[in-house]
């Protein structure tokens, strides 16, 4: 089904309108894929990319500030995502011994392997949703998509 049929849309005002609302409707797609995946080991979609970004640093952490930075999806509250993670055992948060202003969020052993377990439910999500896409059609649109970013 085309892009305009899953909207019922009939048209779209121009090119920039369709790329817009192409985009979004790809993301979203995929999103939803991923996140059925990852809520059946009970996170959510943000979650598992803050243990992403930790496992990414892996044995250092990062403060707040950062990981809100890096995340995919601008979170209003980082600090109470943290505080879940923590009560779940997935990060561990202590202070920066270079700055006692800072506390700094590491990932668990317990998070490493909660990742470990989703890895291979989220590389089959991702490779069946790409199977369409030649590789060098999958490197063109991620080429694409950093340039809509930068």
């Amino acid at each position: 089904m085309s892009i305009l049929g899953r909207i019922e849309q009939r048209a779209f005002s121009g090119d920039a309108d369709q790329t817009v609302i192409s985009v979004m409707v790809a993301a979203d797609h995929l999103e939803q894929q991923l996140g059925t995946v990852i809520a059946a080991h009970g996170i959510t979609t943000d979650q598992y990319n803050v243990l992403r970004i930790l496992r990414g640093v892996h044995p250092e952490g990062h403060p707040r500030h950062e990981i809100a930075r890096r995340m995919i999806h601008r979170a209003p509250d980082v600090t109470r995502m943290l505080d879940r993670l923590v009560k779940r055992k997935l990060i561990i948060r202590a202070r920066d011994p270079r700055d006692a202003r800072l506390s700094v969020a590491r990932i668990s052993p317990g998070g490493l392997a909660l990742l470990k377990r989703i890895d291979p439910e989220v590389e089959e999500v991702q490779r069946k949703a790409t199977a369409v896409l030649s590789a060098a059609e999958r490197k063109e649109l991620a080429r694409l998509c950093d340039r809509l970013v930068t």
